[in-house]
């Protein structure tokens, strides 16, 4: 073998290893675990805090690798995953399923030297993923309520991580990120939606691209602003929110209110794409806005 087929074959292994594990989707978890600790903590531990990140890539990473032996011949019917290592015969249901168990163990024991109740939540992310949300995919649009729950975790389990208590604080962090999934979820649902058909995944509350899905988007957008916002009121403990924070927060919802709202109107795949994007950024500038109105409290 040559040097350069070495090195395409060194370059394939990572491409499907960032593949099977979701590399994009884990590290935006790993963001919101970060986020969640740094939200929790008195004093920044460097050593919990890489801990955590570590620990976080290997739950997500492990749930994604099962999800995708298990969806492996669906997989195969749709356009934007035939191409994914299992389905394309790349990689082994055996490798992955290895891959997806080391990941488990691992994810496991990392978080658990941080605390307990921190590897007790991250195992139950991934049960649920795998054991509820996978198979509930292709059989009823439920299906969304059940995936929000692990999704809803990450932002919480960094919380959990840096204080070893779960109370009020990281409850209302799961509320605002459990709201969230729905809309963005929904949005992408919507401009997959052939591709899912092929597939049999039931994504859309009403199992159809028309208001009824529409307007419910527009609802759970209206309570992922509403749910943000509840910590600029004093009533969440110690997790707090200036009011200046949260009139910024309350103009980025409303940007995404208004995509909602777009979507409503025209119900169309491009405006779809346009409300998943706003979704994404307003979910990331949520978090570092919820950082900074702490540090900068602290600092002042």
């Amino acid at each position: 073998m040559s040097v350069t087929q070495v090195d395409t074959a060194k370059i394939s292994v990572v491409q499907d290893f960032k593949e099977i594990t979701k590399m994009r989707l884990a590290l935006s978890v790993v963001f919101s675990s970060v986020a969640g600790y740094l939200l929790g903590v008195e004093t920044i531990s460097w050593t919990t805090l890489f801990l955590l990140a570590v620990g976080g890539y290997f739950m997500v990473g492990a749930s994604n690798a099962f999800n995708q032996v298990i969806e492996r011949d669906l997989d195969k019917l749709m356009d934007r995953t035939k191409n994914r290592p299992v389905p394309s015969g790349r990689m082994s249901v055996n490798t992955a399923l290895a891959i997806a168990t080391l990941f488990t163990i691992a994810g496991i024991t990392v978080l658990y030297v941080i605390n307990p109740q921190t590897a007790m939540f991250g195992a139950i992310s991934i049960f649920i993923y795998v054991s509820l949300y996978t198979p509930l995919k292709t059989k009823t649009p439920l299906s969304v309520f059940v995936g929000a729950i692990p999704g809803a975790i990450p932002f919480m389990l960094g919380w959990v991580a840096a204080t070893n208590d779960f109370g009020i604080e990281p409850g209302t962090l799961f509320m605002v990120q459990f709201f969230w999934q729905f809309p963005h979820f929904w949005a992408i649902g919507w401009f997959l939606f052939d591709d899912y058909k092929k597939g049999g995944f039931f994504m859309l509350p009403t199992g159809k691209r028309d208001q009824g899905t529409a307007t419910q988007v527009i609802i759970y957008t209206i309570w992922t602003v509403v749910t943000s916002l509840i910590p600029v009121f004093g009533v969440t403990g110690n997790l707090y929110l200036t009011p200046v924070s949260g009139v910024i927060i309350l103009i980025l919802g409303l940007v995404l209110l208004k995509s909602a709202i777009q979507l409503y109107r025209k119900r169309d795949s491009k405006t779809a794409k346009q409300l998943m994007l706003m979704s994404v950024l307003y979910i990331t500038l949520l978090q570092i806005i919820y950082v900074a109105d702490k540090f900068i409290r602290i600092w002042i």
